[in-house]
């Protein structure tokens, strides 16, 4: 018995450190695939930014790179502190595990050694039989046989008991290296990354400067831009009134129906079968307006239950839904920005996503194409979501027609270029009031 629970509390102490361990690791291994998936992220910047230095128009396109670098590489230095810390925890915890282990390890050496001793010294037979011949019942002689045979056994499990304890004390030793080690890499990579820094942010401050020299330049660029959204801003609040008005007469024509339909049946019986009759069909026209919130307000694109199911399932995805490209960086982000180095604000009804010419641009969600055509010399695609709309525009081509049914992931489009002569692609939500939205806050977290 004593020799089971002996290896029982020894592999349980064994399974309780590694556990510890493997939770340590985990939380390392987490902030090492958020490292990765942000070097992933700087390395695309660099390779759009390489491309934007060849063109000297896009001065505001770099800075913006270079600002989304400075962003990136400051979460990446904060993951590689984290990292350190993680690293400085489990230096502690395994430096306070060695030295346990060896209090530990010393102490069943110690009661060991007692047991061998005391082993040697009652080694003869004489001694054995002395001892059990000294009983002073039958059954007190059988009691001193099983001590015995329990001595002996408390020996070989103090035995295990001391390898188990030396396999670990030695797991934990390798262990604490290794982390000693990682530690002095991690410390390292996070020096790189402070100098790469501090070479981002000197390159920040030389394009500003670049800025101050030409801000009326730069001027006459926001101008064009918002020119360009007044455009774009006004052919989209032109789309949008279309489908209102068209989804209002449908709606008309079909309460109109519904009126002939119940003054014939009004004829057709009796004033009381009549009045008991037109009390369903008015209740059938007000339910068909409900949904799963009672307090939700419906527009003229929602009198249908596809509209409304689709407004919903919109609304409920949000901060979820997919981006339009696979990949990318936001150059513009939504509303009015500050140019940096000059006193000029630039607004914007969406975001401006980096992209090189001709990638592939995706819908975000299920919905129907209710407009393709040129807006500023460029291809737009429009696309209806029940009371919800999303614009893509900056295309070089479109491959869908108006009409058409989407789903999210359907390709609806290619990337063109913006006035920088970079490629871009702009894309913007809005609802049936042309109230736009910023489209961040309803698309997928990156990380």
């Amino acid at each position: 018995m004593i020799k089971k629970w002996s290896v029982l509390i020894c592999l349980f102490l064994a399974c309780f450190l590694n556990n510890a361990i493997a939770q340590n690791g985990n939380s390392r291994e987490d902030l090492q695939k958020q490292a990765q998936s942000l070097q992933k992220e700087l390395d695309a910047l660099n390779n759009l930014l390489e491309q934007t230095k060849k063109n000297k128009k896009s001065s505001l396109a770099q800075l913006a790179l270079i600002r989304n670098k400075i962003s990136k590489r400051e979460s990446l230095i904060n993951g590689i502190a984290k990292q350190v810390k993680v690293l400085d925890d489990a230096i502690q915890s395994n430096q306070q595990d060695v030295r346990r282990l060896n209090s530990e390890l010393d102490t069943l050496k110690y009661r060991y050694a007692k047991s061998i001793v005391f082993a040697y010294q009652s080694r003869s037979g004489y001694e054995y039989l002395n001892f059990l011949f000294s009983a002073g019942s039958f059954n007190d002689a059988v009691k001193r046989i099983t001590y015995l045979k329990s001595y002996r056994q408390n020996r070989e499990a103090q035995a295990m008991a001391i390898g188990l304890s030396e396999q670990n004390l030695k797991s934990k030793i390798t262990i604490l290296s290794e982390n000693k080690q990682d530690r002095m890499k991690t410390l390292s990579a996070q020096t790189v990354q402070l100098k790469v820094l501090q070479d981002d942010r000197k390159e920040q401050d030389k394009v500003v400067k670049q800025l101050k020299s030409k801000e009326q330049e730069i001027a006459t660029q926001v101008k064009q831009k918002e020119a360009q959204r007044r455009k774009m801003q006004a052919a989209i609040a032109a789309v949008i009134k279309r489908e209102m008005l068209e989804a209002q007469k449908r709606e008309n024509d079909r309460l109109a129906k519904l009126k002939a339909a119940n003054a014939a049946n009004n004829k057709a019986t009796t004033a009381s079968e009549s009045k008991t009759k037109s009390t369903p069909n008015v209740g059938k026209v007000e339910g068909g307006l409900k949904s799963t919130s009672s307090n939700r307000p419906y527009s003229a694109l929602e009198t249908t239950e596809e509209g409304r199911e689709t407004s919903i399932s919109f609304e409920n995805n949000k901060g979820s839904l997919p981006w339009p490209v696979s990949s990318g960086v936001v150059n513009i982000h939504f509303g009015v920005e500050s140019i940096p180095g000059t006193k000029l604000d630039r607004k914007s009804d969406g975001i401006e996503v980096a992209v090189p010419k001709g990638t592939a641009v995706k819908s975000v969600a299920n919905g129907t194409v209710v407009y393709v055509g040129d807006v500023n010399g460029d291809k737009t695609v429009l696309i209806k979501h029940g009371k919800y709309f999303t614009a893509f525009s900056n295309l070089s081509s479109a491959s869908v027609s108006s009409g058409q049914e989407v789903r999210a992931g359907t390709v609806i489009g290619r990337s063109g270029i913006n006035l920088d002569g970079e490629g871009a692609v702009l894309f913007s939500i809005c609802n049936e009031k042309a109230v736009y939205y910023d489209p961040e806050n309803w698309l997928k977290s990156k990380r």
